[in-house]
């Protein structure tokens, strides 16, 4: 058994002995060795070329790539996979030569950039897809209030509303009672984030009534007769006693602006920057606060002007006045653009909806109105309220409230764009004062009341619009995003004579106007520039048809025409001097003569 074989020497031809253990042995084939196939000879025939040979071939052995587990690790063992080794022929460049040692980079495939492209194209379809629909579909919706088995709405107070809302929204309803320097009047920010309040006794105030942080809160030692905010919350305007001041949202003046002196109500434009005055001596002052200069001052001609609001829609300003008319303004006519007779007695309140569509009045004759102002200027729906309405104001999904006294009353509609039904109040609410002022808190069902005892915040389900517009208002803006918007609005900038009744008219041809300036044009020039087809040149050869020599052969044409027609001209008018010399002449002179063209 001990005997060990020894291989046979190089000469003899004995064939090796065969074993088990030689052949488990047997040494790998590497890349660069050939295949060979054993012989009978002996010899090798080379590597395989034809199908025919693949049945010589030596078969794998189904156990090469099992390997034995280790006595040491547990860790199971993943078997290698064996090294592909690449054809160093197709590794070229583009241009067919490879540029130096190392790895040459392989162009793509057009199938795998057709395939990439596509899916390139598929994504950002998707993704526009997407961006449309998270248009259309906005997440939140408007709020609402049902009574149970056709229970009154009207009959359900504030307390019962709190109890049933959560407790953020519970919140937003508060009173602030500041009975020693009432009445108060309010105004809310265009982002619905802050309130400011000024009282009657020179109490003015500024916060953020969602957190109930308070900006500011000075005393004036003068009365306050209206309060609002600019095109931002950093800066407030105060109509107080005798002029018309600004502060800042730290309570420091900036501003004293005389030549607004006896004002009554502010409202603010916030797209044309514009701060529109009513004062008691009868006269609408248009106050450009981006450059700090008076746009217009225009008289109305109606005595004082105690009752003002704005059309949210193009901007015009409405007044009300004592012969129970309505005036619409505008700064670029010193004439109302229009003139609506409303009630028999003098006009208490107005308010104009959001979509500027329909117009809410009351008067002293106690009766509640709603006008069409898509042209007709018809009263739609009227109501008689016992007391009559001293404040009057729209909610951005389209309902209406009313003060009478202490009484607050809120009618709804079937949406946004239908008016407001004054059979059958959706709201109502008793205060502990009467109304000194009302607004509805955008982007929010909250409704906030100045009256004599303070402040009042309100829940209205469905005033507020539930999505708002993160580029234009956005509520949970930073200071720097504040910055950044104002920027953009003063780029954007509407010009003050451009508000008109009909907004959509700015994108239209004033033909009237075109015609009027072709004819004093044709007067001035005393001929019709446009009646005679201009000048072509022919084409000529060799060079002499190149742009100059055209645009100059063109000028020369021009210029002869021009020639004649003013020759003619002075002809004519040389020909009437004659006859108008010949006249005089004839007849006997007299002093009018001099009046004779």
């Amino acid at each position: 058994v001990g005997e060990m074989e020894t291989a046979p020497k190089s000469g003899r031809d004995v064939p090796p002995k065969k074993d088990k253990l030689q052949t488990k042995r047997r040494k790998p084939r590497r890349y660069w060795e050939e295949e060979t196939v054993p012989t009978r000879d002996g010899a090798s025939a080379g590597p395989p070329c034809n199908k025919k040979n693949r049945e010589l071939r030596p078969q794998r052995r189904k156990n090469a790539h099992i390997l034995k587990k280790s006595r040491i690790s547990k860790k199971p063992q993943v078997p290698k996979k064996p090294r592909e080794w690449k054809n160093p022929e197709s590794q070229r460049s583009l241009s067919g030569v490879n540029p130096g040692p190392g790895s040459s980079p392989l162009p793509r495939s057009k199938a795998k950039t057709r395939s990439r492209l596509e899916v390139a194209e598929a994504e950002e379809e998707e993704t526009s897809i997407k961006a449309a629909r998270s248009e259309l579909l906005l997440a939140e919706e408007p709020g609402f209030l049902e009574g149970e088995d056709g229970e009154d709405t009207a009959k359900i107070c504030q307390a019962d509303i709190v109890e049933a809302v959560d407790i953020a929204s519970a919140a937003k309803h508060f009173d602030l009672n500041l009975r020693q320097f009432g009445p108060y009047r309010l105004n809310y920010s265009r982002t619905g984030r802050h309130l400011a309040f000024g009282g009657r006794r020179g109490h003015v105030a500024a916060l953020d009534w969602v957190t109930k942080k308070l900006m500011c809160e000075i005393n004036v030692m003068e009365a306050v007769r209206d309060i609002r905010f600019l095109h931002s919350e950093a800066l407030l305007a105060v109509a107080q006693n005798r002029w018309l001041h600004i502060y800042d949202n730290q309570g420091i003046e900036l501003h004293c602006i005389r030549r607004c002196d006896r004002v009554t109500r502010l409202e603010f434009l916030p797209f044309h920057f514009l701060l529109a005055t009513a004062s008691e001596t009868g006269f609408l002052t248009y106050l450009d606060v981006s450059v700090g200069k008076i746009v217009a001052a225009l008289n109305a001609r109606a005595g004082r002007l105690d009752v003002m609001s704005q059309n949210p829609y193009n901007a015009v300003i409405h007044l009300g006045h004592s012969n129970g008319t309505v005036s619409l303004w505008s700064p670029a006519m010193k004439e109302p653009l229009a003139k609506i007779l409303c009630h028999r007695g003098g006009v208490r309140a107005v308010a104009v909806d959001s979509t500027g569509t329909y117009m809410a009045t009351s008067g002293l004759d106690h009766q509640l109105k709603i006008f069409d102002l898509r042209g007709t200027y018809q009263p739609l729906s009227t109501r008689t309220l016992p007391h009559g309405a001293g404040h009057l104001a729209f909610s951005q999904r389209g309902l209406l409230v009313a003060g009478m006294g202490d009484v607050v009353n809120i009618w709804a509609g079937q949406g946004k764009a239908s008016p407001p039904s004054l059979e059958q109040p959706y709201l109502t609410h008793r205060l502990s004062g009467p109304v000194h002022g009302l607004q509805f808190c955008p982007f929010e069902d909250v409704l906030g009341v100045g009256h004599s005892g303070g402040i009042t915040s309100m829940l209205v389900p469905g005033a507020g619009e539930p999505n708002f517009d993160g580029l234009e208002s956005n509520p949970y803006r930073s200071r720097k995003q504040r910055q950044e918007w104002e920027v953009k609005a003063l780029l954007e900038k509407v010009p003050a004579e451009l508000i008109c009744l009909d907004p959509r008219a700015l994108a239209k041809v004033d033909v009237i106007s075109l015609e009027q300036g072709k004819k004093e044009r044709i007067e001035r020039l005393g001929y019709d520039p446009e009646a005679k087809a201009p000048f072509q040149p022919k084409p000529k050869q060799k060079g002499r048809s190149s742009t100059a020599s055209l645009v100059k052969r063109k000028r020369k044409v021009m210029d002869e025409e021009h020639r004649d027609k003013v020759r003619q001209s002075l002809q004519q008018q040389q020909q009437r001097h004659k006859e108008v010399k010949a006249k005089s002449t004839g007849a006997r002179p007299s002093a009018l003569d001099r009046f004779v063209r």
